[in-house]
């Protein structure tokens, strides 16, 4: 399982969970402080490509996550230093970080921009899981 990490898992990573599962990866996402709610902007942003995120709820990252995670997947968003430190040597075997802008409080062009590069990345990361997974 894929599992994508920001601070309020209402933008960035909510995106990216849903462009794994749409490429068929298992995956989840969570963040350190999460929000009330998906940013409305990200939710019509994901509606644009076909992707209702908009019943979605911002979760708590859990050391049971990065546990389960075989990849975990920061967005740019500092988790080191809203993480507990065993959470955080428990990921480091298996964490990339994406360094991608924050779309809160972004306007609608730049939150596509952020969601299109997101996509990239993601499409990306499925053709190279599928080519893992090749005998």
């Amino acid at each position: 399982m894929i599992l994508f990490v920001c601070v309020e898992n209402a933008g960035r990573s909510q995106m990216a969970e849903a462009f794994a599962r749409r490429q068929g990866l298992d995956a989840s996402s969570a963040g350190t402080v999460p929000a009330a709610q998906v940013n409305p902007l990200v939710v019509q942003a994901m509606r644009e490509k076909g992707i209702d995120v908009g019943l979605n709820r911002p979760k708590s990252l859990t050391p049971e996550m990065v546990e389960e995670a075989s990849l975990v997947v920061t967005m740019g968003c500092s988790v080191e230093e809203a993480c507990p430190r065993p959470m955080l040597a428990q990921m480091q075997k298996k964490l990339v970080d994406w360094e991608l802008e924050d779309p809160k409080g972004k306007p609608i062009e730049r939150v596509r921009e952020i969601r299109d590069e997101i996509e990239r990345r993601v499409t990306e990361l499925a053709g190279a899981q599928k080519k893992a997974s090749w005998p």
